[in-house]
């Protein structure tokens, strides 16, 4: 696993960050050093795929980076005849992403690993989707549409899976929150110059929203049942069932 340095050095212009080949190459040493529980996160999908597979049916993984909740609900899969579609927009993503699952010999089979935009992807016979810290990525204008379709798409009793970093509306305990986050990075290595450089790239791209407004949206797309199973500091999952 190489290390992320990307930030390390002081930048004259910071670019808006993307998930390109240099991003792919240290995306698990990024992740795992970036966001609080996201290995807890990925064991937690392997189980909560146990549940709900149904056979038969088409599980999702939009926006699946190098495919680290892809392997955890293929490993978590108890149900027969069930597909596994992991999408990214990253070519560099997906190149990595296949390399990987060719390597876990187990999971391969019945995962299908596709380049395109997850707002275009059809969503069919579903019974488990994830969505990884891939929402907050989406324009805000484009996040209902798509988690409407992805409800439309699956099967009485499926569930959604969605991870997102998030804010809060009340300024103290954002501060405090997003505070405490910068000590987890920082005692995971990160400096200040880099956990500052980070943040100027990713102003622009990523863009959280609250707790309330995620349960609300995912009520009106389409989901009976909405709450949070996971949350540490100003990140969290919801599972949404239909």
């Amino acid at each position: 696993m190489s290390k992320d340095r990307i930030y390390n050095q002081s930048m004259a212009k910071i670019a808006d960050f993307s998930f390109d080949a240099q991003v792919a190459d240290v995306f698990t040493d990024m992740i795992e050093r970036s966001v609080p529980g996201y290995r807890a996160i990925l064991t937690m999908i392997e189980t909560l795929t146990e549940h709900y597979a149904q056979p038969g049916s088409n599980l999702y993984d939009l926006g699946c980076s190098l495919g680290g909740a892809t392997l955890a609900m293929a490993n978590g899969m108890n149900a027969e005849n069930c597909t596994i579609y992991a999408v990214d927009n990253s070519s560099a993503m997906v190149e990595r992403c296949r390399k990987i699952m060719q390597r876990s010999v187990h999971t391969c089979a019945g995962v299908h690993i596709d380049s395109a935009d997850i707002r275009e992807v059809e969503i069919a016979d579903a019974s488990v989707v994830v969505l990884n810290f891939t929402l907050q990525f989406i324009p805000q204008s484009d996040r209902f549409q798509l988690l409407e379709k992805i409800c439309a798409g699956m099967r009485p009793g499926g569930v959604l899976i969605l991870s997102e970093k998030v804010i809060f509306k009340d300024d103290h305990l954002d501060e405090l929150l997003a505070g405490i986050h910068h000590d987890f990075k920082r005692a995971h290595g990160y400096s200040d110059l880099e956990i500052s450089q980070k943040r100027s790239a990713l102003e622009n791209v990523l863009i959280p929203e609250t707790i309330p407004t995620h349960r609300e949206r995912l009520l009106s797309a389409g989901f009976s049942s909405v709450d949070v199973w996971f949350q540490c500091f100003n990140f969290m999952s919801m599972l949404a069932v239909k």
